[in-house]
């Protein structure tokens, strides 16, 4: 009887082994690299509409060599990143990286922070309409936000400048 318990042992430690042999595949090397994380840490924004997180990754990850317009002749390059409610101008060196960007989205979710400023300095305005502006500096490794809004109440209209934090601006 030990006997038999030992051989079935030895059989099943021998075939889980061969198992294992068999499962081994050899599977392409992967790299990975970090791709423009300066400028996408500099935007991040939590409350983002998915557009505007979209467009900016979009930016992000665009590789100008592999582009039909590359040429080592040049440079730079200024690339243009479009949606319905926004665009990217964004500029790049000859080595595809991004330097500098200009954005521009009209009428997207305000962050809370934004609208309870808003609605606490201004409690009769409504916002009629906003724009979103980010610029973004490699050199400095951030970037600049900030909200154009247009308030109205009745016949009166004002504009004001905030940035993402609810502080106004001048």
């Amino acid at each position: 009887m030990k006997k038999i318990k030992f051989f079935l042992v030895l059989v099943i430690c021998l075939a889980g082994m061969s198992i294992h042999s068999f499962a081994q595949i050899t599977l392409p090397e992967v790299v990975i690299r970090a791709v423009k994380y300066k400028y996408l840490s500099a935007v991040d924004y939590k409350g983002a509409p998915q557009p505007v997180k979209v467009l900016q990754a979009t930016a992000a990850t665009y590789n100008v060599k592999t582009s039909e317009y590359y040429d080592d002749a040049y440079d730079g390059y200024y690339i243009t990143f479009y949606i319905p409610n926004g665009k990217i101008l964004a500029a790049y060196d000859a080595n595809g990286k991004l330097i500098r960007t200009a954005e521009k989205y009209t009428n997207v979710q305000l962050p809370k922070a934004v609208t309870t400023a808003v609605t606490t300095r201004f409690p009769q305005w409504a916002i009629a309409k906003d724009v979103y502006k980010v610029q973004f500096y490699d050199s400095k490794g951030e970037a600049k936000k900030r909200y154009k809004l247009l308030l109205e109440n009745g016949d009166q209209r004002i504009k004001i400048n905030i940035n993402e934090n609810g502080e106004f601006q001048d």
